[in-house]
């Protein structure tokens, strides 16, 4: 991969509709961007180089950074985010990868601008830059990079050979100041990387939109640190650094993005690896109603994304805040919609699986419940065969229901599934998921795999008796283009998310619960 291209300078200015573009300054608003990196990558990772080699590969992937920051400052840009592994790549080994690790303090012990003070500690070169980059055009800079830390053999926790290796996102103030670190937790087979031998929670303060979190890629999945930094933090701002491989139907980079915006009520900015051919795209700034995104597996350019967004308050509630959720003027105006009490409520716990197994039962009788492997766990599948119907199945202690109405009859097969059970391929979790989605073909054994068009337009509810309140609304068209649903949210013990008319063909419409407790 020698040959790769530098990522040209390409501007998407996404401004709300709502927002004159001429008033970049707003009150309530701020400009932020994300630039998806077609990285520069060392073709040989698992042989060993020395430290002036590294840094000028480094510094390659630098030379196009400086060219995104200059681009989203002209914009009005206060803040840009950078992907994980932009700057050195990936798939080293522990040994290969330590030349082009640089030394970071904790910012917590001192105050530090590496482009005034660059000497100030040795291995320091791409903090340096980072650092002048952000000085020099007076914006907030996130990057990701690889540090390391020397450490004691009395520390139980120090590797062999001396030294932690982390994965780590550092951020630099608008005068180059480093006024953050994290080091990644959840690391995903990056075995040139050690964990933190304390998980991370770390915050930084913007004047243009207060505290933001900050975590990467494979954290997103788990409670520690993403989900526990957004509940005792109040976090309403996050920059998430990622370099996502899609897999589809159910966790494609924006569709996952999105939904994790949606669910906490948060501004999101994500910035993504861009090499197509290993299934890494998709960026984007997320608001809870709003997504400016990024998606392209035919180019191999990278891509810069702007877009002003509101500052959202503190006090704003997630979907996630109450299990049971008073009846509102929202609530109010969805349409009922039926199921059997007596068919696994949360509240029935002594008898949930009893209930459950019978309903189960009572369904096979009536339609053909079938099985199939999608995101390598065993769903519980039934086929959607008429225009309108009212279907339900279950899994474990978990029931998903599903009215819906087919505006266009198209000739695809599409599915109402189920999982609720603990997902062990490429990582170890616990997941309920409801999920109404389009199987690749007609035979149902292609009732799984990846799709990425799509024709069949459906109105749906699609709800369930998720014994986690963690849910994330997932709503792909054909494209993998995102939309949102009309109303999501608790009602009487269930998560429901309720969508009619659509001008693209439905992909996948899921609810994607994480019940962290049972990993």
């Amino acid at each position: 991969m020698a040959d790769i291209t530098w990522g040209t300078t390409c501007i998407l200015i996404l401004i709300c509709s709502e927002v004159l573009a001429t008033d970049v300054h707003t009150r309530g608003h701020y400009i932020a961007a994300v630039y998806e990196h077609h990285v520069i990558l060392n073709p040989n990772p698992a042989i060993v180089t020395d430290r002036r080699s590294a840094l000028a590969l480094m510094n390659r992937n630098l030379d196009i950074y400086e060219q995104q920051v200059i681009a989203a400052a002209k914009q009005g840009a206060k803040i840009i985010v950078f992907p994980e592994d932009g700057v050195q790549g990936f798939n080293f080994t522990r040994t290969s990868i330590y030349p082009y690790l640089d030394l970071i303090p904790d910012p917590d012990t001192l105050t530090w601008n590496p482009c005034k003070e660059a000497s100030l500690f040795e291995d320091t070169e791409v903090l340096h830059r980072l650092s002048c980059l952000a000085q020099k055009n007076k914006v907030f800079i996130v990057a990701n990079v690889g540090t390391k830390q020397p450490c004691e053999h009395s520390d139980s926790k120090c590797p062999p050979d001396g030294r932690y290796q982390f994965n780590t996102n550092v951020v630099f103030s608008d005068n180059g100041t480093l006024i953050a670190r994290y080091r990644k937790q959840n690391l995903y087979f990056e075995y040139a990387f050690d964990t933190p031998p304390q998980t991370d929670y770390t915050l930084f303060d913007t004047p243009f939109a207060g505290k933001f979190g900050l975590f990467t890629c494979f954290d997103i999945l788990f409670y520690e640190p993403a989900v526990s930094l957004i509940k005792k933090y109040n976090v309403k701002q996050v920059a998430y650094p990622t370099a996502w491989m899609n897999q589809l139907p159910l966790l494609s980079a924006v569709e996952f993005q999105q939904a994790f915006a949606t669910a906490f009520n948060i501004n999101f900015l994500a910035a993504n690896i861009h090499h197509p051919n290993l299934g890494m795209t998709g960026s984007g700034i997320y608001t809870p109603s709003k997504s400016f995104v990024y998606y392209d597996t035919e180019t191999v350019n990278g891509k810069l994304i702007v877009a002003e967004i509101p500052v959202i308050a503190s006090q704003d509630e997630s979907h996630m805040e109450n299990i049971t959720i008073p009846d509102s003027n929202m609530q109010k105006n969805v349409p009922a919609f039926q199921v059997d009490n007596n068919i696994c409520l949360k509240e029935d716990k002594d008898d949930k699986k009893a209930h459950c197994g019978k309903a189960l039962k009572e369904v096979q009788q009536t339609f053909p419940v079938f099985y199939g492997e999608m995101m390598y766990d065993n769903f519980t599948l039934m086929p959607i065969t008429e225009t309108d119907g009212n279907i339900q199945v279950c899994s474990n202690t978990l029931c998903c229901y599903l009215n819906y109405h087919r505006l266009v009859l198209s000739d695809e097969l599409y599915v109402l599934g189920v999982f609720d059970g603990l997902h062990t391929v490429h990582g170890t979790y616990y997941v309920q998921a409801c999920v109404l989605v389009k199987c690749a073909g007609l035979d149902h054994s292609t009732c799984g795999q990846e799709v990425t068009k799509a024709t069949g337009l459906i109105d749906f509810q699609l709800q369930g008796n998720f014994s986690t309140a963690f849910v994330f609304p997932l709503l792909l068209r054909s494209g993998v283009t995102l939309d949102f649903a009309d109303h999501l949210g608790w009602k009487n013990n269930y998560y429901f998310m309720q969508k009619k008319g659509a001008s693209r063909g439905l992909v996948t419409a899921g609810l994607y619960g994480r019940w962290y407790e049972k990993d």
